[in-house]
């Protein structure tokens, strides 16, 4: 752990928030065994079920795989810390992370990542392309936003949830990529396949563009409307996500 003293807070917090620690921190080290993670930058939040619009986010300079349900930091709309914590957060993380959550009661959690082919697809002038079957099905589901530089200004959350919309996934031009979900599980699951579509279109594109071959017309309309499906998806994958962490990564939910 970052220092070896964060104590389990599972009696102090309600059941519903101990419930959103639990499913966050294992987003964090679900991220972290794919290899997604940015050293200590990037970050996942959660909404703490409630009227007071608070929300959980991790804690600066800990690796994604030190995350646990109880370390996690509770902020207000603002970024202000609303509990007793030695820890702090990066402010300008939360920026993003604030305005999705401000702007969209179904944005419940939200990933964003860092990732080489993420940031690489993103710096791609055409975005998402029809390569691969999962770039088929989310293609119509991401949303785009120019890059402003770090996200310092509190003035670009106005421009990025205008950008984002009423859809579940973002490419953040030279940026990265995003996910929000109503559950960690949709969440997860979002993250997931925008990651492989974008890492697919850095593999297949890495010979050039010339020979690359797009999916036919008919086949990317039939797979728009079965990219819905997803969070049916979501509800078979979550579960078997938590089992390999127990396997691989057990502790995150102290």
């Amino acid at each position: 752990m970052a220092d070896g003293s964060a104590s389990s807070l599972q009696s102090r917090v309600s059941e519903a928030e101990w419930q959103a620690r639990v499913e966050l921190a294992a987003l964090y080290r679900l991220v972290a065994l794919h290899g997604w993670d940015d050293m200590i930058f990037t970050h996942i939040s959660a909404r703490v079920p409630g009227p007071e619009h608070h929300f959980l986010i991790n804690p600066y300079g800990w690796y994604f795989d030190e995350i646990t349900a109880s370390c996690l930091v509770k902020v207000d709309l603002d970024g202000v810390i609303v509990q007793e914590t030695a820890s702090f957060i990066n402010p300008a993380g939360f920026t993003i992370h604030s305005a999705v959550h401000a702007a969209r009661d179904d944005a419940k959690f939200v990933v964003h990542l860092h990732t080489v082919n993420g940031v690489g697809v993103a710096a791609q002038q055409h975005g998402l392309l029809p390569i691969s079957q999962n770039a088929c099905l989310l293609q119509h589901q991401v949303a785009y936003h120019g890059y402003e530089g770090l996200a310092l200004n509190h003035d670009e959350r106005e421009r990025l949830v205008a950008d984002l919309g009423d859809k579940p996934l973002m490419l953040l031009r030279n940026h990265g990529t995003m996910a929000v979900g109503e559950t960690a599980a949709q969440a997860w699951v979002g993250i997931f396949f925008l990651e492989r579509a974008c890492a697919q279109q850095v593999a297949a594109l890495s010979g050039g563009r010339e020979h690359v071959l797009m999916a036919p017309d008919a086949a990317q309309a039939e797979t728009k409307d079965q990219g819905r499906g997803i969070g049916f998806i979501s509800s078979l994958a979550w579960p078997g996500a938590l089992r390999q962490l127990e396997r691989k990564s057990p502790g995150y939910d102290v």
